[in-house]
């Protein structure tokens, strides 16, 4: 229905915005990927949109990218998740790493998402398997890419012994690019015994 808005930044409230087209405001949800990348208020902007229709309101939601409106598409059909979850996946979220999510089956990423329990997660998962990457194509191929690095390999073992994501990730920061898998876990298990 509304698939498009390019007007005047009139508020920034997260998530909501108030853009003016041609003097009539539109209120829009955007996801927090999309807030970050808004300008200041008074400036031109250009939305992606998405209309979701429910029994007590009309909501439009917006997105700085086709592949956001996509990935928020997708998620609406998993039985379970609603607009204001879907979201809350974007905005805990990028595109590329709910695919790389979806593709590699990982729950753990999705759950620490607020909203998303351990079954809500799953179904997920099991749901947009598939799909998710055929609507996306782009950002399937730049996650595969991401999953092939040995980084995120040594990031889940590191995650999966315990340790937080902001103690693995500067663990990894200092490994080089080009270590194996093993070796690098051994190297971060070293420096984080460090600590």
């Amino acid at each position: 229905m509304i698939a498009h808005l390019s007007g005047t930044l009139l508020a920034k409230n997260p998530p909501q915005i108030v853009l003016d087209v041609h003097g009539v405001g539109y209120e829009l949800d955007v996801p927090m990927s999309t807030f970050y990348k808004l300008p200041d208020t008074g400036q031109p902007v250009s939305l992606h949109t998405q209309l979701v229709i429910r029994e007590d309101a009309h909501v439009l939601f917006g997105f700085a990218t086709q592949d956001e409106k996509h990935a928020f598409r997708q998620l609406l059909k998993v039985s379970g998740i609603g607009a204001r979850t879907a979201l809350a996946v974007l905005s805990g979220m990028s595109v590329e790493e709910l695919v790389q999510a979806v593709t590699l089956q990982e729950s753990a990423r999705i759950i620490k998402i607020p909203g998303i329990g351990k079954k809500t997660a799953e179904r997920l998962l099991l749901e947009l398997r598939d799909k998710l990457a055929a609507a996306l194509p782009a950002a399937a191929a730049s996650a595969q890419a991401g999953a092939a690095r040995p980084a995120n390999d040594i990031l889940n073992a590191l995650l999966a012994l315990g340790y937080s994501e902001r103690e693995a990730a500067a663990a990894i920061k200092a490994l080089p690019d080009e270590i194996s898998v093993s070796d690098g876990i051994r190297t971060a298990l070293k420096s984080l015994s460090r600590l």
